[in-house]
């Protein structure tokens, strides 16, 4: 009981502090993609913690079914095996067992929706990108599907194959080498797959829309990976053509939920990071504090359970 119970404060501790403590570290973006990995950590962990509590709590139960002990615990498990067993009355038998039904189905259902979501987002991008193929038209060495629209618009979409889609407008916008650094921003989302990390977290947010670390995680994380494919286009064509590209296409339309573009996320912060980049002792300080910081989300409950496995039974109510 000691392991689920600390598992648990320590998931508490994360979804309460963590999106203000991560979002004041990540918010500039200096390193974007160890800013990613700590909100993936840090909501990954929470959601390990609570299925490792969950199975060491169904160990409890089963133990103390088959073996009471002298514990509070044992005493709790051994009055619910009681009433399953109808010692204090029929209704009191029942309705335990409708709040066990009720418990299972709200488990069920939320890995249902986590699945549903993931399932449709990955169809409708992948429609989409059909369509697109289907729509548009291809010019000699564009490595993009043009589609002629008034907005200006650069997008990728997951699919079969993977689709970079332009707007006409957006070909007249952008010169060669800004287009040049667009589609190298598209295809960085693409071979990051990008995609993917955002169904997930998006997934989670969708299911579970009152745990701010899930919902501020996802705004993050987007954010997050705009910027990693900005440096990733940076690299090659430079943060002043990149920069410029992005002012050519400031106003360019929405684009569909679950295609990654580069003027879907963040412009302003964006341009502003690009314009004016931080030095080297404030990448190293940005880097070193967001790898601590990931280093002990990932051992935090790790330790936890080995502690409490080894007898230092910190979270225990009756101190061991």
């Amino acid at each position: 009981m000691s392991v689920a119970a600390c598992l648990l404060l320590y998931s508490f501790a994360v979804v309460v502090l963590g999106p203000g403590l991560l979002t004041r570290l990540t918010r500039t973006g200096v390193a974007p993609r160890l800013g990613v990995t700590v909100w993936l950590v840090a909501i990954g962990s929470v959601v390990a913690s609570w299925a490792v509590a969950a199975g060491f709590l169904a160990g409890e139960l089963v133990r103390d079914w088959t073996q009471p002990g002298d514990t509070v615990v044992s005493a709790c498990f051994a009055m619910l095996q009681q009433s399953a067993l109808g010692r204090y009355g029929v209704l009191v038998q029942i309705g335990l067992l409708v709040l066990a039904a009720m418990a299972a189905a709200a488990v069920g259902r939320l890995a249902w929706r986590l699945a549903r979501s993931l399932l449709r987002a990955r169809a409708c991008t992948h429609e989409h990108a059909r369509m697109a193929r289907l729509a548009g038209r291809h010019v000699a060495g564009l490595e993009a599907v043009v589609l002629d629209a008034p907005e200006r618009a650069a997008y990728c979409v997951a699919g079969r194959p993977h689709t970079i889609v332009v707007t006409s407008a957006a070909l007249d916008a952008l010169d060669e080498p800004h287009l040049d650094a667009v589609l190298c921003h598209e295809r960085a989302h693409l071979a990051g797959r990008h995609h993917l990390i955002l169904a997930v977290v998006r997934g989670l947010a969708a299911i579970l829309p009152r745990v701010e670390l899930f919902t501020t995680g996802a705004a993050e994380v987007a954010r997050l990976l705009e910027m990693c494919a900005d440096d990733a286009a940076a690299r090659t064509h430079g943060s002043r053509t990149l920069l410029g590209a992005l002012l050519a296409m400031s106003d360019a339309a929405p684009i569909l939920r679950g295609a990654l573009g580069a003027t879907g996320v963040g412009v302003l912060a964006r341009a502003q990071r690009l314009a004016a980049p931080p030095g080297p002792a404030g990448r190293m300080r940005a880097r070193l504090l967001l790898t601590a910081l990931s280093a002990l989300l990932v051992v935090g409950p790790l330790v936890t359970v080995l502690l409490t496995a080894a007898g230092f039974a910190m979270c225990d109510p009756l101190g061991g």
